[in-house]
């Protein structure tokens, strides 16, 4: 009997986003104001939450609320392997004139690949810094990135790596530069 692996529930991508922020079980539920056993029965898909609840879970977790209702349903023997390109989550919010999109089938994995697109004067003013190490491949136009305190020109073909550091981009260029991303552990 054919046992299918994937494990991209509503309650896998939760209990795989809140273990990538170092939350407990206790620490997500404290914020919540829930029970353990509520959030415990969450992420083992026994209970379903509200989209108030839904709404305060994004919210603890720094993610859009969008992200939690996981990609439009595709054929069953591709649930969990493919990822149509009709069919990726929107990542974040696309204010700064970035838009992500996740590559990778859902967040339970030890890595998460995402498809980033700069729009064409974009930035991010400030710099962030997250637990993660990261590489970036430049699949088309020119992005800048400032990595650590040093900037640097990145061309179509080019890639890099962010180990912890705290970085920041900017897109001066006429056209949007489009990034794949390796993220480990998953963020989003």
């Amino acid at each position: 009997m054919d046992q299918n692996p994937f494990v991209g529930s509503l309650g896998a991508d939760l209990r795989a986003l809140r273990k990538a922020r170092g939350l407990t079980l206790a620490d997500l539920a404290a914020a919540l104001d829930r029970s353990v056993g509520w959030m415990s029965q969450v992420e083992r898909d026994m209970s379903a939450p509200s989209i108030n609840d839904l709404r305060a879970i994004a919210q603890c977790l720094d993610v859009p609320v969008s992200m939690l209702f996981g990609q439009p349903a595709g054929p069953a023997h591709e649930v969990g392997f493919v990822v149509r390109k009709t069919a990726r989550r929107p990542l974040g919010s696309g204010d700064a004139g970035l838009i992500e999109e996740l590559l990778s089938p859902d967040f339970t994995d030890d890595f998460e690949v995402v498809h980033s697109t700069f729009e064409a004067g974009a930035e991010l003013a400030e710099p962030v810094s997250r637990p993660t190490q990261e590489l970036g491949y430049l699949l088309s136009g020119r992005l800048d990135i400032e990595i650590d305190g040093r900037w640097h020109q990145i061309e179509t073909g080019d890639s890099f790596r962010i180990k912890g550091h705290p970085f920041r981009w900017s897109n001066p260029y006429p056209d949007p530069a489009v990034a794949l991303w390796v993220i480990a552990p998953p963020v989003y």
